[in-house]
C-alpha cells in the first residue's frame, strides 16, 4: 500500500454494532492494511471505528493480555465486509515487534497505556509503518520530541488521537477566535475535572496480587519500573469502568495528560501555538494563582479552571466569548456563531472524521490534522503543568529550545529513566 501516494466500546465481551463496510471505490492497490497494538477498551473502540472505514482492513492485533488479543481476533474475523474487500484472517501477537515485522502491514494503531507510546511509535516509524497513536503522545517532553524526530526521518504519516480536532464545534470555535471575531484574545479557561482520575499522577502503592496466567505482566510494564501486579492497573477483560493505570506516574499523567491532552490541544489551536507553547507556568498557590496558569508570549493566559460549570473550553476576548465542549458551542454575542468566514480569512485544517483523515493522508502522503508535532506540543503543555505542580514554583519555558530558563532541576524532569532493555 505504500505505493499510493465514536464512542468507545465497552469491551470485547459486550455487544457491538456490526455494519457491512464497503470498499468505498478504492482499488485493491489503495486498500490500507492495519495492525492494532493494544486492544483493551480504548483500542477496541478504535478497532471498531476503523472496521467501519472504507478502504482498510485489519490483518493483525497485539496485546500482552491473551484474552483481549483473542477477543479482538474473533471480532475482526467475524466482521461483515463488502465482497470487494479481500478478507484477511486476523493474526494475534503478544509482542508488538512481531507485528511490526510483518511486511504486509501498512500502518499501525497504538492504544497501549501511555508509558509504551513513544517506544512503539518510534519502532513503528523505523519499520516503515504509518502511525495512529492515542493521546497523550508520550510520558515526557523528551520522549515526545523523539517521536516527532522519528516520524520526520521515516516520512511517516502520523496521527495523534486528539479527536476533538475533527469535531466541527471545536473547529468553528478556534477559527472564529483566530480570525478575531471575539476581538483580541485575552484568556482561555478550561475544565478537565472528573471523579474518575486524579488531576496529577501519584506514586503507585497498590498491594501485590497474583498475576493472571493470560497476562504477560513483565511486558505490560515494559519501560516502567518493576512492581507487583494489581488488577486496578490492568483489569481483566469485561471489567466495568476504566483501567486506573492513568492514576499512576509510572504509566500516565492523571487527568493532566488524559482530558488535559484534549482540551489544552484545543486551547493551543485557538491561540495559534501549535508549533510553540507557553512562556511561563504558574502552579496553584492559593493566592495570586488559584488554578494552574500558563502565560504565552502574546500575553494570553490559559487557566485550568475546575470551577467551570461544564467540562469545556472558554475563549474570552476584548469583544466577546466562545465556549465549546463535546456537547455544545455557545457564544456572546450569539450572532458570532452565524458568521461566514470569508476566503480571505484564516482557515484552519478541516477534518470531519479523525480516522478517515489519517487514512486519506496515508494515500495522499499529506500531513494529518493532528500530526506528531502537534501531538508533541499538546503533550508538552500537560507535562509542564505536572512539573510545575511537583516543584511548587513558577517556571519560565523556552518553547523553541524546549528547555526551562535557568532551572536545571526542572530540566531534569523533562525525561524519565526506562527499565532495561527498553530505550528510545
Amino acid at each position: 500500500m505504500k505505493g499510493v501516494g465514536g464512542a468507545v466500546a465497552a469491551g470485547a465481551g459486550l455487544p457491538y454494532i456490526m455494519t457491512s463496510v464497503s470498499s468505498g471505490g478504492f482499488s485493491p492497490s489503495e486498500q490500507i492494511t492495519l495492525g492494532f497494538i493494544g486492544v483493551g477498551k480504548q483500542g477496541m473502540g478504535l478497532m471498531l471505528g476503523f472496521l467501519n472505514q472504507p478502504g482498510c482492513r485489519i490483518a493483525a492485533v497485539c496485546d500482552v493480555d491473551e484474552q483481549k488479543m483473542k477477543a479482538a481476533q474473533e471480532i475482526v474475523d467475524s466482521y461483515p465486509l463488502d465482497v470487494k474487500v479481500k478478507r484477511l484472517m486476523c493474526a494475534g501477537y503478544r509482542d508488538f515487534r512481531d507485528l511490526l515485522a510483518r511486511k504486509d502491514i501498512d500502518a499501525v494503531v497504538i492504544a497501549t497505556p501511555d508509558h509504551w507510546h513513544s517506544i512503539i511509535s518510534i519502532e513503528a516509524c523505523k519499520a516503515g509503518k504509518d502511525v495512529y497513536c492515542e493521546k497523550s503522545l508520550a510520558m515526557s517532553v523528551v520522549e515526545a520530541r523523539a517521536v516527532v524526530n522519528a516520524a520526520k526521518r521515516s516520512g511517516c504519516v502520523f496521527q495523534t488521537g486528539s479527536m476533538q480536532r475533527s469535531d466541527f464545534k471545536f473547529h468553528q470555535a478556534c477559527e472564529l477566535v483566530r480570525n478575531g471575531y471575539i476581538g483580541k484574545l485575552k484568556n482561555v479557561r478550561l475544565c478537565i475535572r472528573t471523579a474518575t482520575f486524579p488531576f496529577y499522577p501519584v506514586p503507585c502503592d497498590l498491594p501485590a496480587e497474583p498475576v493472571p496466567d493470560y497476562l504477560d505482566w513483565d511486558m505490560w510494564l515494559g519501560p516502567a519500573p518493576w512492581r507487583p501486579y494489581n488488577s486496578r492497573i490492568a483489569p481483566p477483560m469485561g471489567s466495568s469502568g476504566w483501567a486506573h493505570w492513568r492514576d499512576y506516574e509510572d504509566y500516565a499523567g492523571g487527568l493532566m495528560t488524559d482530558w488535559g491532552a484534549h482540551h489544552f490541544d484545543i486551547a493551543q489551536w485557538g491561540i495559534g501555538a501549535d508549533d510553540s507553547g507557553p512562556a511561563e507556568i504558574y502552579p496553584a498557590d492559593g493566592k495570586e494563582f488559584k488554578m494552574l496558569t500558563y502565560r504565552y508570549s502574546n500575553g494570553v493566559t490559559v487557566v485550568r479552571d475546575d470551577d467551570m460549570e461544564y467540562k469545556s473550553i472558554l475563549f474570552t476576548g476584548t469583544e466577546g466569548m466562545i465556549e465549546v465542549s463535546r456537547n455544545f458551542i455557545d457564544a456572546k454575542p450569539q450572532s458570532l456563531l452565524r458568521e461566514h468566514i470569508g476566503p480571505e480569512k484564516i482557515h484552519l485544517y478541516k477534518s470531519e472524521n479523525h480516522y478517515a483523515n489519517w487514512l486519506d493522508c496515508i494515500r495522499s502522503r499529506q500531513r494529518a490534522i493532528c500530526d506528531a508535532e502537534t501531538g508533541c506540543r499538546s503533550a508538552t503543555v500537560c507535562h509542564l503543568g505536572i512539573i510545575a505542580n511537583r516543584l511548587g514554583r513558577p517556571l519560565k519555558w523556552d518553547p523553541s529550545a524546549e528547555r526551562f530558563i535557568g532551572d536545571g532541576e526542572a530540566d531534569r524532569m523533562l525525561s524519565r529513566p526506562m527499565r532495561s532493555p527498553w530505550i528510545l
